[in-house]
């Protein structure tokens, strides 16, 4: 019989996915009201944590949230019930239900909002915009019995250990002789008690991303057939994964301006959209990037940008941008309810790959607070 997964259980694999560590210093992301420590019969995905968006949650019995912007982003002055966003806080604990955020980290990951937003304008040889940071890498020595080198092997390479590139389950191996004597109290897979043992050994090096090194560790553990484990992890200067914002790629066929602006307004479903721009400009090298990307215009400029779709785009930024030769598509920030599918649709394999019995809805309010006339 299959049962409904426990909050932290959830979290813990979308933070697998998208980890913290990736958010800028100071965005208001993980959980923001109520408690994991339950089961989640329900989830439900939204953009946004509106009172509509509560209320839609409220009916459906749901038991968490999940948001990419933050219900509480400014301290809250007071804790009324009638007002303000202390209304929506209260109508969340009042029905038990959780909110967990994923914003800024969402945003810069690999797979996340701007892959979601780059595939959507079905943009080819795709880059990052605006590289963040990249992954520490770490390096896992584990000492072995040469018997059980195959299977520890294994394990480290199921965890997600070695991923080099295209390539998976990568190891040196060296093999030598491992000494210890066991204690009275010990109870030693190999050898007696006061008496050193010497036995012939590998050593296994694997390369572990910081993400999946708690994971990869524990897998090592409970591979390892010795009571006490030997094994080194030290941080490597190599650089890891590169995690950024935004994302530049090509267009299949180029478009002018206005042919483009006319497809992005019906791929996102847009009642209007703003341009900057000559619109008969010919458009083939696009960038884009969710939310708020006036400051980064620039690094659209600098990679040889047509056009930059964005959100939010200030008068004066219009004005720059075209000082640069860089054409913008203001198609609002709302275009980012595209993470309504991407995470739904993480949560929804996860979940069945796991055979846990948890409903994923994804929320019917739109959230845009703006109407075209």
């Amino acid at each position: 019989m299959t049962k409904p997964i426990h909050g932290q259980a959830l979290i813990q694999a979308f933070e697998q996915w998208i980890p913290k560590s990736l958010a800028f210093d100071g965005d208001k992301i993980g959980l923001q009201i109520g408690t994991l420590n339950k089961p989640i019969k329900k989830v439900m995905v939204t953009l946004d944590v509106l009172e509509n968006v509560v209320d839609e949650a409220i009916e459906n019995e749901v038991d968490l949230i999940f948001a990419h912007h933050a219900v509480i982003f400014r301290p809250l002055k007071t804790m009324r019930t009638d007002e303000g966003q202390s209304k929506i806080v209260a109508k969340c604990i009042k029905h038990d239900i959780a909110v967990y955020v994923a914003h800024t980290n969402l945003d810069n990951a690999e797979g996340g909002m701007n892959d979601w937003l780059a595939s959507a304008l079905q943009l080819k040889e795709v880059e990052i915009l605006v590289p963040q940071q990249s992954e520490t890498l770490y390096k896992l020595a584990a000492y072995v019995p040469e018997t059980h080198a195959v299977a520890l092997r294994q394990a480290l390479g199921q965890a997600g250990a070695g991923a080099l590139g295209e390539y998976s389950h990568c190891t040196f191996n060296s093999q030598g002789e491992g000494t210890f004597m066991p204690s009275n109290t010990a109870q030693p897979f190999i050898g007696e008690a006061g008496r050193l043992e010497r036995v012939k050994e590998t050593k296994i090096e694997t390369v572990v991303p910081e993400r999946l090194l708690n994971k990869v560790t524990r897998a090592m553990l409970q591979a390892h057939p010795y009571e006490e484990v030997a094994y080194d992890i030290y941080a490597l200067k190599n650089e890891g994964k590169v995690y950024g914002l935004g994302r530049i790629g090509y267009l299949e066929e180029e478009l002018s301006l206005k042919a483009f602006a006319e497809q992005v307004k019906g791929i996102f479903d847009l009642d209007g959209i703003r341009v900057v721009g000559d619109l008969q400009r010919k458009i083939k090298k696009v960038a884009v990037l969710g939310g708020d990307g006036n400051s980064f215009y620039k690094q659209a400029v600098f990679k040889g940008a047509d056009v930059l779709v964005t959100g939010d785009v200030y008068y004066h930024t219009g004005h720059d941008a075209l000082l640069d030769g860089l054409s913008l598509v203001d198609a609002g920030h709302h275009i980012e309810k595209v993470m309504k599918k991407g995470v739904g649709d993480f949560f929804k394999t996860f979940l069945t790959q796991q055979r846990y019995d948890t409903e994923v809805l994804l929320s019917k309010v739109n959230t845009n607070p703006f109407t075209f006339l």
